[in-house]
């Protein structure tokens, strides 16, 4: 027998109060007992239009727990997200808004496929106008749970989405507040924008979002800030040469900040923050030779040969493609590049070319390749034709002749070639 009135209706939010408090429990919470009852299609049933406030809040905090379990624990959600991104709209309060957009939050980072079915159902539109609320933890939960539904990889959602009125101003509005976990969140957003969109790079990198990036960057010791952050300033300047020819024009004073901010990650502790930076000063330094000559005369120069011979390999290999990167000047298409000597000869004399040595003995054929061409610079570029015997006290020609049978024809072909043309018969004769 099913009560009605103000009594039924109070014994109800007592239940769903009771069953959300059991699900928010921090070990391990009853979620497949809860399914398993059948609570999901009643907590559907709770969510129907005309219900009250505090009964849709508290059916969608029970549905945001059981979708922060596991895999198939999130899926049996599916039949309540038609009604969780219809109380994301305007005539919701904010509190029940907000709810619903961190259930929906937590299916979208479960996987592709609940991201796609929530895109269908038309969710990106009203968490992109939640992110523009005026109180913080709503657009707090809201950039978190775009960060999560245009993750990728299908880059759909990511177009979509730069492409809804207001975004871009929602993002800049929200990056220019105090509020560091808001900006946090903001920024997975810039993050997984310009990672899947160029559209989005191209209108990003031409509003004011570098410039708070950078100010971010350099003022916050805040890491859970500081990833995103710089990631998406990697992201833009690796991904549009505006940013680096029109934004960091030498001389102007963005440009020494995010030089200082980006020296600071390098010498960081963390080792996401140390190969981000190293990856954001190589796109950087593949720019205009004053961008080079920025780089070279900096703190970032020293800095970067002690990762190349210290640091974890996936840093490693990230700063050697800055440092190779400050050596030389694009030539013509068929030609080698320039050899900006200056700058070869004082890495070189800082300390770097083991590390170029030992990447050339990796196992990684990339890395191997860009320790093979910087060897090359050395033997080629190094002044009076002491390059080669440089190489050779590095027991470069050891390394080297590790390819003479490799079965990458490439790098046969290179390794080979370098050591027949400065290791030849000649070599060593007057």
């Amino acid at each position: 027998m099913l009560l009605r009135g103000k009594g039924a209706q109070k014994k109800k939010i007592e239940a769903l109060r009771a069953v959300r408090r059991v699900l928010s429990q921090s070990e391990v919470p009853p979620i497949q007992v809860a399914i398993k009852a059948g609570a999901v299609p009643l907590l559907v049933q709770y969510l129907s239009f005309g219900s009250s406030d505090e009964q849709l809040l508290e059916a969608a905090w029970c549905l945001t727990n059981i979708a922060a379990g596991e895999p198939e624990e999130t899926k049996s959600v599916l039949p309540a997200l038609p009604l969780l991104v219809a109380h994301l709209g305007e005539k919701s309060s904010t509190l029940v808004a907000e709810q619903c957009a961190w259930a929906i939050g937590n299916v979208a980072g479960e996987g592709a496929d609940l991201r796609s079915t929530l895109i269908a159902q038309g969710a990106l539109w009203p968490l992109a106008r939640l992110m523009l609320s005026s109180k913080g933890s709503t657009a707090r939960t809201a950039a978190w749970a775009l960060s999560n539904l245009i993750k990728g990889p299908d880059p759909k959602a990511a177009y979509e989405l730069i492409n809804i009125d207001g975004v871009l101003n929602a993002i800049i509005r929200n990056l220019e507040k105090a509020d560091e976990e808001l900006a946090t969140e903001v920024a997975w957003v810039v993050v997984y924008l310009s990672a899947l969109s160029e559209k989005a790079i191209s209108l990003i990198v031409r509003s004011h979002v570098p410039q708070l990036l950078i100010g971010r960057l350099l003022a916050s010791e805040n890491l859970q800030l500081l990833i995103p952050v710089l990631r998406g300033l990697g992201n833009l300047v690796a991904g549009d040469e505006y940013m680096v020819d029109s934004i960091l024009i030498v001389g102007n004073s963005i440009t020494d900040q995010a030089l200082s901010s980006l020296i600071k990650c390098l010498k960081s502790d963390n080792r996401v923050l140390r190969k981000e930076a190293s990856w954001a000063l190589s796109n950087i330094a593949a720019g205009s030779f004053e961008h080079k000559k920025l780089i070279f005369t900096s703190e970032a120069t020293p800095s970067l040969i002690h990762l190349l011979t210290s640091a974890q390999f996936d840093i490693r290999k990230e700063a050697a493609y800055t440092l190779g990167n400050l050596c030389v000047v694009p030539a013509g298409s068929t030609e080698p590049p320039n050899i900006i000597t200056e700058h070869l000869v004082s890495i070189i004399n800082g300390g770097a070319l083991p590390g170029f040595i030992n990447l050339v003995r990796s196992a990684d054929i990339e890395s191997a390749r860009l320790g093979l061409q910087f060897l090359e610079l050395v033997m080629r570029g190094y002044p009076n034709g002491q390059g080669p015997q440089l190489v050779e006290r590095g027991d470069g020609i050891e390394a080297m002749e590790r390819f003479q049978f490799h079965e990458n024809e490439a790098m046969r072909n290179m390794a080979n070639g370098l050591v027949d043309k400065y290791f030849g018969e000649d070599y060593g004769l007057e």
